[in-house]
Protein backbone atom coordinates (compact mmCIF):
# COMPACT_ATOMS: atom_id res chain seq x y z
CA UNK A 1 0.00 0.00 0.00
CA UNK A 2 1.92 3.23 -0.94
CA UNK A 3 1.93 6.56 1.23
CA UNK A 4 -0.83 9.24 1.24
CA UNK A 5 -0.25 12.61 1.47
CA UNK A 6 -1.84 16.06 1.26
CA UNK A 7 0.72 17.30 -0.39
CA UNK A 8 4.25 16.08 -2.03
CA UNK A 9 6.88 18.50 -2.56
CA UNK A 10 9.38 17.73 -5.50
CA UNK A 11 12.34 20.07 -4.41
CA UNK A 12 13.58 21.21 -1.82
CA UNK A 13 15.67 24.68 -3.13
CA UNK A 14 13.87 28.14 -1.70
CA UNK A 15 10.43 28.08 -3.68
CA UNK A 16 10.24 24.27 -2.92
CA UNK A 17 11.25 23.79 1.17
CA UNK A 18 9.21 27.38 1.86
CA UNK A 19 6.57 25.32 0.08
CA UNK A 20 6.87 22.74 2.44
CA UNK A 21 7.16 24.55 5.28
CA UNK A 22 3.80 26.49 4.68
CA UNK A 23 1.83 23.35 3.89
CA UNK A 24 2.90 21.74 7.16
CA UNK A 25 2.19 24.81 9.25
CA UNK A 26 -1.62 25.06 7.13
CA UNK A 27 -1.98 21.20 8.79
CA UNK A 28 -1.35 19.74 5.74
CA UNK A 29 0.17 16.04 5.68
CA UNK A 30 3.57 17.26 3.35
CA UNK A 31 6.30 15.61 2.32
CA UNK A 32 9.50 17.10 0.27
CA UNK A 33 12.03 15.04 -1.67
CA UNK A 34 15.42 15.90 -2.59
CA UNK A 35 18.28 14.33 -4.89
CA UNK A 36 20.86 16.82 -3.82
CA UNK A 37 23.47 14.94 -2.02
CA UNK A 38 26.47 16.34 -0.14
CA UNK A 39 30.59 15.53 -0.58
CA UNK A 40 29.65 12.87 1.63
CA UNK A 41 26.74 11.45 -0.33
CA UNK A 42 24.50 12.44 2.09
CA UNK A 43 21.04 13.67 0.97
CA UNK A 44 21.14 17.67 1.89
CA UNK A 45 18.10 20.57 1.55
CA UNK A 46 18.29 23.63 -0.28
CA UNK A 47 18.50 23.14 -3.73
CA UNK A 48 21.28 24.97 -6.25
CA UNK A 49 20.52 28.46 -3.88
CA UNK A 50 22.00 26.85 -0.75
CA UNK A 51 24.53 24.45 -1.79
CA UNK A 52 25.64 25.82 -5.10
CA UNK A 53 24.24 29.58 -5.46
CA UNK A 54 23.09 32.23 -3.84
CA UNK A 55 24.61 30.94 -0.73
CA UNK A 56 27.40 30.31 -1.53
CA UNK A 57 28.59 32.85 -3.87
CA UNK A 58 27.70 35.53 -1.23
CA UNK A 59 30.15 33.91 1.16
CA UNK A 60 32.87 34.03 -1.39
CA UNK A 61 31.65 37.66 -2.50
CA UNK A 62 32.15 38.64 0.90
CA UNK A 63 35.58 37.29 1.88
CA UNK A 64 36.94 38.36 -1.83
CA UNK A 65 35.11 41.93 -1.02
CA UNK A 66 37.35 41.95 2.75
CA UNK A 67 40.37 41.01 1.27
CA UNK A 68 40.43 43.76 -1.77
CA UNK A 69 39.48 46.19 0.95
CA UNK A 70 42.37 45.65 3.18
CA UNK A 71 44.55 45.30 -0.05
CA UNK A 72 43.49 48.67 -1.50
CA UNK A 73 41.11 50.48 0.84
CA UNK A 74 42.52 50.63 4.83
CA UNK A 75 45.42 53.01 4.03
CA UNK A 76 42.59 55.47 3.47
CA UNK A 77 41.07 54.92 7.01
CA UNK A 78 44.66 55.23 8.82
CA UNK A 79 44.67 51.54 8.75
CA UNK A 80 48.05 50.12 7.94
CA UNK A 81 48.62 46.51 6.96
CA UNK A 82 51.43 44.44 6.51
CA UNK A 83 52.07 41.85 3.55
CA UNK A 84 48.76 40.36 2.89
CA UNK A 85 47.96 36.89 2.09
CA UNK A 86 44.85 35.05 0.64
CA UNK A 87 44.33 31.59 1.58
CA UNK A 88 42.03 29.89 -0.85
CA UNK A 89 41.48 26.88 0.52
CA UNK A 90 39.80 28.71 4.18
CA UNK A 91 38.30 30.79 1.98
CA UNK A 92 36.44 27.85 0.02
CA UNK A 93 35.97 26.32 3.84
CA UNK A 94 34.13 28.77 5.51
CA UNK A 95 32.01 29.11 2.18
CA UNK A 96 31.28 25.02 2.88
CA UNK A 97 30.93 25.22 6.39
CA UNK A 98 28.04 28.06 5.74
CA UNK A 99 26.31 25.87 3.52
CA UNK A 100 26.29 23.11 5.76
CA UNK A 101 25.05 25.40 8.64
CA UNK A 102 21.91 26.67 6.63
CA UNK A 103 21.54 22.99 4.82
CA UNK A 104 21.12 21.43 8.18
CA UNK A 105 18.59 24.62 9.56
CA UNK A 106 16.25 23.46 6.88
CA UNK A 107 16.45 19.93 8.29
CA UNK A 108 15.66 21.11 11.61
CA UNK A 109 13.14 23.28 10.43
CA UNK A 110 11.33 20.48 8.24
CA UNK A 111 11.41 18.28 11.68
CA UNK A 112 10.07 21.06 13.76
CA UNK A 113 7.19 21.81 10.70
CA UNK A 114 6.45 18.00 10.35
CA UNK A 115 7.69 17.78 7.04
CA UNK A 116 8.51 14.24 6.12
CA UNK A 117 11.76 14.39 4.15
CA UNK A 118 12.71 12.37 1.87
CA UNK A 119 16.15 11.60 -0.13
CA UNK A 120 16.05 10.90 -3.46
CA UNK A 121 14.51 11.48 -6.87
CA UNK A 122 10.68 11.99 -7.43
CA UNK A 123 8.68 11.82 -10.60
CA UNK A 124 4.98 13.32 -11.38
CA UNK A 125 2.67 10.05 -13.05
CA UNK A 126 -1.02 9.87 -13.73
CA UNK A 127 -3.72 10.81 -11.29
CA UNK A 128 -1.02 12.92 -8.62
CA UNK A 129 0.97 10.26 -8.18
CA UNK A 130 4.72 10.45 -7.43
CA UNK A 131 7.39 7.79 -7.92
CA UNK A 132 10.03 8.09 -5.32
CA UNK A 133 13.50 6.47 -6.03
CA UNK A 134 15.62 6.83 -2.79
CA UNK A 135 19.61 7.30 -2.73
CA UNK A 136 19.82 3.27 -2.80
CA UNK A 137 17.37 2.79 -5.83
CA UNK A 138 14.54 1.49 -3.82
CA UNK A 139 11.30 2.57 -5.68
CA UNK A 140 7.86 3.15 -4.44
CA UNK A 141 4.85 4.87 -5.35
CA UNK A 142 3.70 7.96 -2.94
CA UNK A 143 -0.11 9.25 -3.19
CA UNK A 144 -1.16 13.29 -3.16
CA UNK A 145 -4.31 15.20 -3.24
CA UNK A 146 -1.52 17.78 -4.65
CA UNK A 147 2.28 18.06 -6.06
CA UNK A 148 4.26 20.78 -6.22
CA UNK A 149 6.88 20.86 -8.77
CA UNK A 150 9.91 22.81 -7.48
CA UNK A 151 12.88 21.35 -9.37
CA UNK A 152 14.46 24.73 -10.27
CA UNK A 153 17.30 24.93 -12.77
CA UNK A 154 20.46 24.50 -14.34
CA UNK A 155 23.52 26.36 -15.64
CA UNK A 156 22.95 26.44 -19.79
CA UNK A 157 25.93 24.46 -21.59
CA UNK A 158 26.57 25.87 -25.13
CA UNK A 159 28.91 23.30 -27.66
CA UNK A 160 31.16 25.96 -28.61
CA UNK A 161 32.72 25.91 -24.84
CA UNK A 162 31.84 22.53 -23.34
CA UNK A 163 32.32 22.30 -19.48
CA UNK A 164 35.19 20.02 -18.59
CA UNK A 165 35.41 20.84 -15.12
CA UNK A 166 39.05 21.46 -15.34
CA UNK A 167 39.85 24.50 -17.47
CA UNK A 168 36.49 25.07 -18.52
CA UNK A 169 33.86 25.29 -15.77
CA UNK A 170 30.31 26.40 -15.34
CA UNK A 171 29.11 28.54 -12.42
CA UNK A 172 28.83 25.55 -9.86
CA UNK A 173 32.91 24.92 -10.94
CA UNK A 174 33.74 28.56 -10.14
CA UNK A 175 33.05 28.22 -6.18
CA UNK A 176 35.10 25.23 -6.08
CA UNK A 177 38.15 26.77 -7.70
CA UNK A 178 41.55 26.10 -5.19
CA UNK A 179 43.62 28.78 -6.45
CA UNK A 180 42.90 32.35 -8.32
CA UNK A 181 43.40 31.79 -12.21
CA UNK A 182 46.31 34.64 -13.20
CA UNK A 183 43.97 34.61 -16.77
CA UNK A 184 39.95 34.29 -16.32
CA UNK A 185 37.81 34.28 -18.91
CA UNK A 186 33.90 34.34 -18.38
CA UNK A 187 31.45 34.33 -21.31
CA UNK A 188 28.23 36.48 -20.32
CA UNK A 189 28.69 39.68 -17.98
CA UNK A 190 25.19 39.24 -16.29
CA UNK A 191 24.29 38.85 -13.02
CA UNK A 192 26.34 35.26 -12.43
CA UNK A 193 29.17 36.26 -14.77
CA UNK A 194 29.50 39.75 -13.27
CA UNK A 195 29.48 38.44 -9.37
CA UNK A 196 31.44 35.58 -10.15
CA UNK A 197 34.17 37.35 -12.52
CA UNK A 198 34.51 40.29 -8.90
CA UNK A 199 35.34 37.51 -6.50
CA UNK A 200 38.00 36.13 -8.64
CA UNK A 201 38.80 39.63 -10.17
CA UNK A 202 39.51 41.21 -6.15
CA UNK A 203 41.91 38.21 -5.79
CA UNK A 204 44.23 38.94 -8.68
CA UNK A 205 42.73 37.51 -11.41
CA UNK A 206 43.08 39.47 -14.99
CA UNK A 207 39.41 38.56 -15.46
CA UNK A 208 37.68 39.69 -19.53
CA UNK A 209 33.65 39.03 -19.81
CA UNK A 210 32.58 38.17 -22.95
CA UNK A 211 29.06 39.59 -23.76
CA UNK A 212 27.07 38.87 -27.13
CA UNK A 213 25.09 41.52 -26.51
CA UNK A 214 25.54 45.17 -27.35
CA UNK A 215 23.93 46.69 -24.43
CA UNK A 216 25.42 45.64 -20.84
CA UNK A 217 23.27 44.18 -18.43
CA UNK A 218 20.06 44.85 -21.23
CA UNK A 219 17.04 43.87 -18.35
CA UNK A 220 18.20 47.03 -16.01
CA UNK A 221 17.70 50.44 -16.27
CA UNK A 222 20.55 51.81 -18.74
CA UNK A 223 21.46 54.80 -16.98
CA UNK A 224 22.18 52.23 -14.34
CA UNK A 225 23.49 50.05 -16.37
CA UNK A 226 25.99 52.34 -17.62
CA UNK A 227 26.92 53.90 -14.33
CA UNK A 228 27.77 50.53 -13.42
CA UNK A 229 29.82 49.64 -16.00
CA UNK A 230 32.28 52.48 -15.59
CA UNK A 231 32.43 51.46 -11.58
CA UNK A 232 33.57 47.80 -12.57
CA UNK A 233 35.43 48.98 -15.47
CA UNK A 234 37.70 50.71 -13.06
CA UNK A 235 37.88 47.88 -10.59
CA UNK A 236 39.72 46.28 -13.73
CA UNK A 237 36.90 43.85 -14.96
CA UNK A 238 37.63 44.22 -19.14
CA UNK A 239 34.22 44.10 -19.88
CA UNK A 240 33.55 43.23 -23.69
CA UNK A 241 30.09 43.77 -25.27
CA UNK A 242 29.11 42.79 -28.45
CA UNK A 243 31.73 39.12 -28.79
CA UNK A 244 29.75 36.30 -29.21
CA UNK A 245 32.28 33.07 -28.38
CA UNK A 246 32.58 30.41 -31.55
CA UNK A 247 34.89 28.06 -30.63
CA UNK A 248 37.32 27.03 -27.78
CA UNK A 249 40.61 24.59 -28.06
CA UNK A 250 42.13 23.48 -24.55
CA UNK A 251 45.89 23.24 -24.90
CA UNK A 252 47.44 21.45 -22.05
CA UNK A 253 46.39 23.71 -18.80
CA UNK A 254 45.04 26.53 -20.90
CA UNK A 255 41.88 27.06 -23.28
CA UNK A 256 41.60 29.29 -26.71
CA UNK A 257 38.87 31.04 -26.88
CA UNK A 258 37.93 32.76 -30.27
CA UNK A 259 35.18 34.91 -30.74
CA UNK A 260 33.54 37.65 -33.72
CA UNK A 261 33.83 40.74 -31.55
CA UNK A 262 31.15 44.24 -32.34
CA UNK A 263 32.55 44.28 -35.63
CA UNK A 264 32.56 40.76 -36.71
CA UNK A 265 36.37 40.53 -36.74
CA UNK A 266 37.79 37.27 -35.52
CA UNK A 267 39.76 37.75 -32.07
CA UNK A 268 41.28 34.63 -29.80
CA UNK A 269 42.30 35.02 -25.79
CA UNK A 270 44.00 32.51 -23.69
CA UNK A 271 42.63 31.97 -20.48
CA UNK A 272 43.91 29.77 -18.03
CA UNK A 273 40.37 29.12 -17.13
CA UNK A 274 37.13 29.77 -18.62
CA UNK A 275 33.65 30.18 -16.77
CA UNK A 276 30.65 29.57 -18.67
CA UNK A 277 27.77 31.98 -17.59
CA UNK A 278 25.43 32.23 -19.99
CA UNK A 279 22.15 32.05 -18.19
CA UNK A 280 19.95 29.36 -16.81
CA UNK A 281 17.33 26.45 -18.06
CA UNK A 282 14.62 24.51 -16.22
CA UNK A 283 14.94 21.27 -15.03
CA UNK A 284 12.76 18.82 -15.68
CA UNK A 285 14.82 15.56 -16.70
CA UNK A 286 13.08 12.79 -15.67
CA UNK A 287 10.11 14.86 -13.56
CA UNK A 288 7.60 13.97 -15.70
CA UNK A 289 5.78 10.71 -16.92
CA UNK A 290 4.25 10.62 -20.83
CA UNK A 291 0.91 11.00 -19.09
CA UNK A 292 1.48 13.30 -16.27
CA UNK A 293 -1.05 15.31 -18.02
CA UNK A 294 1.51 18.43 -16.96
CA UNK A 295 2.31 20.28 -20.14
CA UNK A 296 5.83 22.37 -21.16
CA UNK A 297 6.04 25.50 -22.71
CA UNK A 298 8.20 26.40 -25.76
CA UNK A 299 10.99 27.21 -23.95
CA UNK A 300 10.99 23.93 -21.44
CA UNK A 301 9.77 25.93 -18.68
CA UNK A 302 6.32 24.07 -17.13
CA UNK A 303 3.20 26.11 -17.86
CA UNK A 304 1.36 28.06 -14.96
CA UNK A 305 -1.44 30.12 -14.61
CA UNK A 306 -1.00 33.61 -12.79
CA UNK A 307 -1.48 31.57 -9.12
CA UNK A 308 1.19 29.03 -10.72
CA UNK A 309 -1.32 26.04 -11.18
CA UNK A 310 -0.60 23.63 -14.16
CA UNK A 311 -3.08 22.39 -16.49
CA UNK A 312 -3.23 19.13 -14.22
CA UNK A 313 -6.00 19.07 -11.40
CA UNK A 314 -3.76 19.16 -8.17
CA UNK A 315 -0.70 19.93 -9.89
CA UNK A 316 1.04 23.25 -9.46
CA UNK A 317 5.18 24.52 -10.13
CA UNK A 318 6.67 27.10 -8.15
CA UNK A 319 10.38 28.57 -8.94
CA UNK A 320 12.68 28.84 -11.53
CA UNK A 321 10.87 25.76 -13.12
CA UNK A 322 8.38 28.08 -14.20
CA UNK A 323 7.76 31.42 -15.83
CA UNK A 324 9.21 34.82 -15.01
CA UNK A 325 12.58 35.52 -13.26
CA UNK A 326 14.70 32.83 -11.86
CA UNK A 327 14.53 34.71 -8.20
CA UNK A 328 15.08 33.11 -5.04
CA UNK A 329 12.55 34.81 -3.47
CA UNK A 330 10.13 35.16 -6.22
CA UNK A 331 10.14 31.48 -5.94
CA UNK A 332 9.61 31.57 -2.15
CA UNK A 333 7.01 33.29 -2.27
CA UNK A 334 5.34 31.54 -4.78
CA UNK A 335 5.46 28.49 -2.87
CA UNK A 336 3.74 30.29 -0.05
CA UNK A 337 0.97 31.58 -2.39
CA UNK A 338 0.64 27.90 -3.32
CA UNK A 339 0.59 26.14 0.11
CA UNK A 340 -2.17 28.57 1.03
CA UNK A 341 -4.03 28.00 -1.77
CA UNK A 342 -4.03 24.51 -1.53
CA UNK A 343 -5.38 25.20 2.09
CA UNK A 344 -8.65 26.92 0.88
CA UNK A 345 -6.94 30.90 1.23
CA UNK A 346 -7.39 33.10 -2.22
CA UNK A 347 -3.35 34.28 -1.23
CA UNK A 348 -2.18 36.15 -4.75
CA UNK A 349 1.24 37.46 -5.62
CA UNK A 350 2.25 41.06 -6.88
CA UNK A 351 4.57 39.48 -9.82
CA UNK A 352 5.24 43.66 -10.62
CA UNK A 353 7.07 44.33 -7.72
CA UNK A 354 9.68 41.45 -6.95
CA UNK A 355 13.12 43.20 -6.55
CA UNK A 356 16.12 42.20 -8.46
CA UNK A 357 20.01 42.30 -7.31
CA UNK A 358 23.23 41.82 -8.13
CA UNK A 359 25.66 41.13 -5.16
CA UNK A 360 28.78 43.07 -6.96
CA UNK A 361 30.27 45.94 -5.22
CA UNK A 362 29.12 48.37 -5.28
CA UNK A 363 25.30 46.08 -5.71
CA UNK A 364 22.82 46.73 -8.18
CA UNK A 365 19.61 46.57 -6.94
CA UNK A 366 15.86 47.61 -9.49
CA UNK A 367 12.36 46.75 -8.32
CA UNK A 368 9.80 47.98 -11.01
CA UNK A 369 9.72 49.44 -14.19
CA UNK A 370 12.53 50.91 -15.85
CA UNK A 371 13.13 54.27 -17.88
CA UNK A 372 12.85 52.46 -21.27
CA UNK A 373 10.02 50.68 -20.29
CA UNK A 374 7.46 53.85 -19.22
CA UNK A 375 8.56 56.05 -21.92
CA UNK A 376 8.15 53.22 -24.32
CA UNK A 377 4.17 52.70 -22.68
CA UNK A 378 3.82 56.08 -23.19
CA UNK A 379 3.05 57.21 -19.46
CA UNK A 380 4.36 60.29 -18.60
CA UNK A 381 6.77 60.47 -15.59
CA UNK A 382 9.17 62.00 -13.56
CA UNK A 383 12.57 60.95 -12.92
CA UNK A 384 14.63 61.86 -9.48
CA UNK A 385 18.27 60.57 -9.19
CA UNK A 386 20.22 61.27 -6.24
CA UNK A 387 24.44 60.52 -6.16
CA UNK A 388 25.73 58.85 -3.77
CA UNK A 389 29.27 61.33 -4.00
CA UNK A 390 26.30 63.93 -2.10
CA UNK A 391 25.77 61.46 0.60
CA UNK A 392 27.89 61.89 3.74
CA UNK A 393 27.04 58.57 4.78
CA UNK A 394 28.09 57.58 1.66
CA UNK A 395 31.29 59.41 1.78
CA UNK A 396 32.41 58.57 5.35
CA UNK A 397 32.22 55.25 4.57
CA UNK A 398 34.38 55.37 1.36
CA UNK A 399 31.35 54.04 -0.78
CA UNK A 400 30.39 57.18 -2.33
CA UNK A 401 29.98 55.53 -6.15
CA UNK A 402 26.80 55.19 -7.85
CA UNK A 403 23.36 56.89 -7.14
CA UNK A 404 19.48 55.94 -6.78
CA UNK A 405 16.98 56.53 -9.60
CA UNK A 406 13.19 56.88 -8.83
CA UNK A 407 10.39 56.55 -11.44
CA UNK A 408 6.87 57.90 -10.55
CA UNK A 409 4.01 58.69 -13.09
CA UNK A 410 3.94 62.82 -13.88
CA UNK A 411 0.22 62.54 -13.26
CA UNK A 412 -0.49 60.82 -9.80
CA UNK A 413 2.91 60.45 -8.40
CA UNK A 414 2.69 56.63 -7.80
CA UNK A 415 6.32 55.29 -8.06
CA UNK A 416 6.75 53.27 -10.99
CA UNK A 417 10.23 51.78 -10.25
CA UNK A 418 13.48 52.18 -8.65
CA UNK A 419 16.67 51.96 -9.67
CA UNK A 420 20.13 51.91 -7.70
CA UNK A 421 23.77 51.22 -8.37
CA UNK A 422 25.60 51.91 -4.87
CA UNK A 423 26.44 50.51 -1.28
CA UNK A 424 23.57 48.15 0.27
CA UNK A 425 21.72 49.14 -2.80
CA UNK A 426 20.13 45.57 -2.18
CA UNK A 427 18.06 46.10 0.87
CA UNK A 428 17.79 50.16 0.06
CA UNK A 429 15.80 48.84 -3.05
CA UNK A 430 13.19 46.97 -0.55
CA UNK A 431 12.03 50.55 1.47
CA UNK A 432 10.97 51.46 -2.19
CA UNK A 433 9.00 47.67 -2.76
CA UNK A 434 7.22 48.58 0.52
CA UNK A 435 6.19 51.43 -0.84
CA UNK A 436 5.34 50.54 -4.38
CA UNK A 437 2.90 47.75 -2.78
CA UNK A 438 1.55 50.09 -1.16
CA UNK A 439 0.73 52.27 -3.81
CA UNK A 440 2.83 55.10 -2.43
CA UNK A 441 3.77 58.38 -4.05
CA UNK A 442 7.14 59.80 -4.70
CA UNK A 443 5.76 62.64 -2.33
CA UNK A 444 4.93 60.15 0.47
CA UNK A 445 8.48 58.72 0.44
CA UNK A 446 9.63 62.62 0.21
CA UNK A 447 7.56 63.31 3.59
CA UNK A 448 8.44 60.50 5.47
CA UNK A 449 11.09 60.98 8.23
CA UNK A 450 14.65 59.20 7.16
CA UNK A 451 17.37 59.06 10.02
CA UNK A 452 21.00 61.27 9.44
CA UNK A 453 23.55 60.24 8.48
CA UNK A 454 21.94 56.98 6.67
CA UNK A 455 22.32 55.77 3.42
CA UNK A 456 18.63 55.71 3.00
CA UNK A 457 18.79 59.17 3.00
CA UNK A 458 19.54 58.62 -0.62
CA UNK A 459 16.19 57.14 -1.39
CA UNK A 460 14.61 59.80 0.20
CA UNK A 461 16.64 62.86 -1.88
CA UNK A 462 15.45 61.03 -5.23
CA UNK A 463 11.68 60.49 -3.85
CA UNK A 464 12.29 64.28 -3.48
CA UNK A 465 13.97 65.12 -6.72
CA UNK A 466 11.19 63.42 -8.77
CA UNK A 467 9.07 66.13 -7.81
CA UNK A 468 11.66 68.91 -8.33
CA UNK A 469 12.23 69.42 -4.45
CA UNK A 470 15.33 67.97 -3.70
CA UNK A 471 17.32 69.59 -1.06
CA UNK A 472 21.36 68.63 -0.88
CA UNK A 473 21.44 68.51 -4.85
CA UNK A 474 20.47 71.04 -7.19
CA UNK A 475 17.11 70.11 -8.90
CA UNK A 476 16.68 69.72 -13.00
CA UNK A 477 15.10 72.42 -14.51
CA UNK A 478 11.58 70.91 -15.91
CA UNK A 479 10.24 71.31 -19.32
Amino acid sequence: MSEKYDVVVIGSGPAGYVAAIRAAQLGLKTACIEKWQNAEGKGVNGGTCLNVGCIPSKALLDSSHKYHEAHASFNKHGIAVGALEMDVSTMIARKEKIVSQLTGGIAGLFKANGVTALFGTGKLLAGKQVEYTDLKGKTQVLDADNVILATGSTPIDIPVAAVNGDTIIDSTGALELTEVPKRLGVIGAGVIGLELGSVWGRLGSDVVLLEALEDFLAMMDQQIAKDAKKIFTKQGLDIRLGCRVVGSEVNGKEVVVTYKNSDGEEQKETFDILIVCVGRRPFTEGLLAPDSGVQLDERGFVFVDDYCSTNAPGVWAVGDVVRGPMLAHKGSEEGVMVAERIAGQKTQMNYDIIPNVIYTHPEIAAVGLTEEQVKNSGEPYNVGIFPFAASGRAMAADENDGMVKIIANAETDRILGCHIVGPSAADLVQQVAIAMEFGSSAEDLGMTVFGHPTLSEAVHEAALAANGHAIHIANRKRK
